[in-house]
């Protein structure tokens, strides 16, 4: 019991320090709690996100924010056509010694950070794309044959355009798979629109507090493995991994007609990791079917491939979601 009790404290003020830091982001930060919440499980998550949105919803002032209230080293990369790989990553450079021989020195790139905003990043061609898809999965950087360690925590949270306007290249497949969430930036309302007009046009800016260090994160990160998962609840995570194929005789009729190919095991990964984070940020100890229909869509949506059919009728991978997420449910209720 006594353990039970220190359990729920330790889990308590956890969410109170997350609820703080979305306080603090929110004095800066106007409307998009949705997002803000997304961002905020990714990191919790130890995992990287994609900000999709029209230029000028404030999605790099969102990550700089982030960044600045839980106290971590901010690197920013402007995404361009001609942006190199050596660029991002850092390069051997020939510098002479102290006796006047020339050595090969390491000169670190932006991405040794804690925190790496990839901005627009579909503006820039897909090798520079991949170049940081070492960094992403093995936070390493391998340079002329030497591997070197990034920083803990690391986090890239990227930015990208649609894919309709001019001048991007869409993401390739295996890095898409290497971002946790895709997170969609909407327009803000018109209240919102006022109310950042007040706090972007006075010569007042608001100071913001840093309220999470990264002993803090790395302890929020290991809090969220230890969230129990039930066999149920893993089972229904799992069922709509397996529906979102269309070639599975258990998938909605929206899936076989629409979608290419579905999710993979990364997935699943995804959905049970952003479940437990959203889990412990509401001081529970165990993940519920609750917990993954609320990540479902920000998990899978850069995870289902539409076929030529599914493109050619605009049909939103939300909707497609939405529709796989029911048929599951309603197959569980007949059992």
């Amino acid at each position: 019991m006594v353990e039970l009790a220190q359990k729920e404290q330790q889990l308590q003020a956890v969410a109170d320090k997350i609820s703080k830091s979305k306080l603090e982001i929110s004095k800066f930060i106007v409307g998009q709690e949705d997002v803000v919440d997304q961002v905020l499980w990714t990191i919790f998550a130890g995992g990287h996100a994609l900000l999709e949105g029209l230029p000028g919803l404030g999605k790099t002032m969102l990550i700089r924010t982030i960044s600045e209230v839980m106290n971590l080293d901010f690197s920013r990369i402007q995404f361009t056509p001609d942006l190199m790989p050596s660029d991002i990553t850092g390069t051997m450079m020939l510098e002479p010694n102290e006796q006047g021989k020339q050595n090969f020195v390491f000169h670190e790139g932006p991405v040794f950070a804690n925190i790496v905003l990839a901005d627009e990043i579909n503006r820039a061609t897909p090798k520079t794309q991949s170049s940081l898809l070492e960094a992403m999965a093995e936070k390493t950087v391998t340079v002329m044959g030497d591997t070197k360690k990034l920083a803990e925590p690391f986090f890239v949270l990227a930015t990208q355009n649609p894919l309709d306007t001019e001048g991007t290249y869409p993401l390739p497949e295996a890095q898409m798979d290497r971002f946790l969430l895709k997170i969609n930036v909407d327009y803000p309302t018109k209240e919102q629109l006022k109310e950042i007009i007040k706090k972007t046009t006075t010569t007042t800016t608001p100071s913001l507090q840093k309220v999470i260090n990264r002993d803090d994160i790395v302890e929020i990160q290991n809090l969220a493995k230890e969230i129990l998962v039930s066999d149920d609840v893993l089972e229904f995570a799992t069922n709509i991994i397996v529906a979102s194929h269309p070639t599975n005789e258990s998938s909605p009729e929206m899936i076989r007609k629409f979608v290419r190919y579905g999710s993979g095991p990364r997935g699943l990964q995804s959905m049970i990791q952003i479940g437990k984070v959203h889990a412990l940020s509401n001081s529970r100890v165990h993940l519920s079917k609750g917990d993954i229909k609320k990540c479902a869509k920000a998990v899978l949506r850069h995870r289902l491939f539409l076929n030529f059919e599914g493109e050619a009728a605009g049909i939103s991978t939300d909707t497609i979601i939405e529709e796989l997420i029911t048929t599951v449910e309603q197959s569980v209720n007949k059992k």
